[in-house]
């Protein structure tokens, strides 16, 4: 099996050699001059294409000067990564490789930006998605050692999926562990590459923020409480909240998070870092609201309690996507009237765990995705 790497820049480079370690012949093209004792650097793109049976992109997709964090960016007009060189590259791959070749893209790219802009670009074979979760430094090691394989394809293409079989037989064969596979189209591909990062840019955030606090209150060292909540595996450092569906609730953590807001005004911290979690939990709400009366404007919610098996109400989030349906126009059909035979056009399930009775005229929306599907039943998030 011959592996081909176009783009031999910070990360192309590195994986390329890591692969050549592991016994394979490696063909390289980069569009500067490149050196190694490891891989076949060739001149052209045609010949990394025509001599290999998988050939991974690795071309960058940088901002514009300014924009990788080295300086204040927060003031700046947000902009998308910049796609030429991944276009101009896939054009080129584009003439020369064929139905049975395996066309690997490895860049970070934005959920969706495959299936509008770079797909189309491919039409002699498809395009797989296989972003890597990589640390600079260590590139070579990720690379055989990954936490996870990713793998986004075209939804439910049968020749894409067979070429990402493809594409794990060449990973059991490099990988030194046992890594997961994750399995998805482009768009989540994407998503879990982009996120993956941006979980741990929040999880700094937060960290240096307690340090911050610690540094302006006194009395307190930062370390202490982030151990105790490093080592919290029952919510904080496990899967638990890690399902979408209704938000945030309960008689702590809404109230938590403005106090957070009046203690970092009082510090002077310079920056409200809870004022984004509250906006964004309202903003989330109002979305689904919005949502929901699209299918009708008599809506019953299945409960009014912040989690199953309880009476309590504080900070229930079904209660603040209720207000919001009546912002927007909807009214709230309450057990009582429901019972009796009010009309409902929208049935919500607030719980994962509730029941949902319904005739096939009501539509039942379901924001865990888990209630039997039906041409009644809408997944909110899928």
């Amino acid at each position: 099996m011959l592996i081909g790497f176009i783009g031999l820049g910070k990360l192309g480079m590195p994986c390329a050699e890591a692969v050549s370690d592991k016994g394979f012949n490696v063909l390289g093209y980069d569009i500067l001059p490149k050196q190694s004792t490891k891989i076949d650097i060739k001149d052209s793109i045609q010949e990394v294409i025509e001599q290999s049976d998988i050939v991974f992109v690795a071309t960058p997709t940088p901002h514009e000067e300014g924009y990788d964090g080295r300086e204040p960016t927060s003031h700046k007009e947000p902009k998308d990564f910049n796609y030429d060189s991944v276009k101009e590259v896939l054009k080129e791959c584009n003439k020369y490789v064929k139905n049975e070749q395996t066309l690997t893209l490895i860049s970070t790219v934005l959920p969706g930006t495959i299936r509008r802009e770079l797909a189309p670009i491919v039409t002699n074979t498809r395009l797989i998605y296989n972003p890597y979760l990589i640390a600079m430094g260590s590139v070579g090691w990720d690379m055989i050692n990954p936490e996870m394989i990713i793998i986004g394809t075209m939804k439910g293409n049968l020749v894409t999926a067979n070429r990402a079989k493809h594409l794990l037989h060449f990973y059991g064969r490099i990988c030194d562990n046992n890594p997961r596979i994750e399995f998805g189209t482009w768009e989540e591909a994407e998503a879990i590459k982009i996120f993956y990062n941006t979980f741990i840019s929040n999880k700094l955030a937060l960290v240096n923020m307690i340090q911050d606090v610690a540094e302006r209150l006194g009395n307190m060292n930062v370390d202490v409480v982030t151990k105790a909540l490093a080592k919290s595996t029952m919510r904080i450092n496990s899967t638990r909240y890690m399902k979408a569906g209704m938000g945030d609730g309960g008689a702590c953590h809404p109230r938590d998070n403005i106090a957070l807001r009046w203690l970092a005004k009082k510090l002077n911290l310079g920056y409200d870092l809870f004022q984004s979690i509250i906006t964004a939990r309202e903003k989330q709400a109002e979305g689904m609201a919005k949502a929901i009366l699209r299918h009708g404007k008599d809506i019953h919610f299945t409960s009014d309690t912040y989690k199953p098996n309880t009476t309590l109400i504080d900070g229930s989030y079904s209660l603040l996507v209720q207000y919001y349906v009546k912002k927007h126009g909807g009214t709230i059909i309450d057990s009582w009237n429901w019972l009796c035979g009010s009309n409902v056009d929208v049935i919500v399930r607030v719980h994962e765990s509730d029941k949902v009775t319904a005739d096939n005229k009501t539509i039942v929306f379901d924001p865990w995705r888990s209630y039997p599907k039906a041409d009644n039943v809408v997944y909110y998030g899928k």
